[in-house]
Order: C-alpha cells, then structure tokens, then sequence
C-alpha cells in the first residue's frame, strides 16, 4: 500500500492511512501536495476529522483553530478553520471566526502530524511547525483526536 493517491483515500481508514503516510517517500509526498491533488488530500483530511473527534476528552474546550499549510502550487497557503464547542468539531475550509490557536507548517509535516507519523512539539521546536496563540490548547490537540499512532 504504498500508492499515495487521493483517489483511494476514502477506502482507508485512520490506521490504514497513517501506515500509507509512513510508507511512502516523502518526496512523493511533497510531489503530490504541490500538485492538482493537493485540494483533494487536504479536504479528505480536514472532513475526517470531526469523526475523530474524541468529546470524552475535549471536557469544556471551545476553541478556533486555523491551520495553515504552506506550499501550495501558487505559492500561498491552504488555511483551514476547525471549531471545537460545545462537545462537537465542526471544519470551516474557509476561516469564519478569530483564532485561539494559529498553526503553520509544511503540507509534509501536516500529513505526518495528522497520521501521528511525526512529533509536533519536536517539529515546533524546530521550526517546521509555528504556532501562535494558546500554546496550551497546541499540546492538547492530540488528545482531541483519535489519532493513529504511526
């Protein structure tokens, strides 16, 4: 399973996702996310996510959090808005509201953050992630999701 192609993302679950992630080469990775597939990855990757959403954990969190990914063909960034109210998450990709949070990074180090293939705090302390805002809410994403561990 090591064919990074969009088309067949639906078919996988978080699991079977995260393995795919860390199995292919990350050049190919980079080729794919800076090409007309890009929009596709993204948005398969950004409406999962309210189906991983773990409420159990997110207690009274109400949050807004965009996250940027950098490296678009056209050279600007892809920002997408992920609301935590209320015990729900709901995704924007267009940002609607003021951010407690604002992430930065790589279309890379996005998929390898979001398939739990990299560590974030790592990533931020070298710069391959930025983060502005609460920082405190930035080292609890994880226990929002129920994200794969790569």
């Amino acid at each position: 399973m090591t064919d990074f192609d969009p088309a067949n993302f639906a078919n996988y679950g978080p699991k079977e996702f995260a393995q795919l992630v860390k199995s292919t080469p990350d050049d190919k990775i980079v080729e794919v996310m800076s090409g007309e597939l890009r929009g596709k990855v993204l948005s398969e990757v950004f409406g999962r996510m309210p189906t991983l959403f773990r409420a159990d954990r997110a207690g009274s969190t109400n949050a807004v959090i965009h996250w940027g990914i950098t490296g678009r063909p056209d050279g600007g960034t892809d920002t997408y808005e992920i609301v935590v109210a209320d015990g729900a998450c709901t995704v924007n990709e267009t940002p609607q509201h003021d951010p407690k949070l604002s992430l930065t990074m790589g279309p890379l180090e996005f998929l390898k953050i979001v398939s739990g293939g990299a560590n974030p705090v790592m990533m931020f302390m070298t710069g391959k992630l930025k983060a502005k805002g609460d920082l405190g809410l930035a080292a609890n994403i994880a226990n929002l999701f129920d994200i794969p561990k790569g």
